[in-house]
């Protein structure tokens, strides 16, 4: 019997993609780590005070998936690793692509390691 697949971290919405992210800040790196359980494992080196870390998260998904860092909404978990993000766009199937790369990218790099 084959292992449960892992749930997406992302769901589509009347209003965009809604994505889970887990935030580690004071990283090493600016980078997408992968998958942690149901949400998207994201470093970044911007630290966890008075929002200098959402404002980075928001500067960073939003160059990683190539759209304007206004479209990246805060949903939830401000002072939390654990956040809530609305990325609003009428092209969902084209972002969904982006992220689906993203974490192949990232799939890829940990197996060449």
């Amino acid at each position: 019997m084959s292992a449960p697949s892992p749930a997406l971290p992302w769901q589509m919405t009347a209003h965009g993609i809604r994505l889970r992210i887990h935030l580690q800040p004071r990283a090493a790196y600016n980078r997408v780590v992968g998958s942690h359980g149901d949400a998207l494992k994201i470093s970044l080196t911007a630290p966890p005070v008075d929002g200098a870390a959402n404002t980075a998260l928001s500067r960073f998904l939003a160059s990683q998936l190539n759209i304007s860092a206004s479209a990246v909404i805060l949903l939830g978990g401000e002072k939390s690793r654990d956040k809530h993000i609305l990325i609003r766009t009428e092209s969902g199937n084209q972002l969904v692509q982006r992220l689906i790369e993203l974490l192949r990218r990232v799939d890829k790099k940990k197996r060449d390691d």
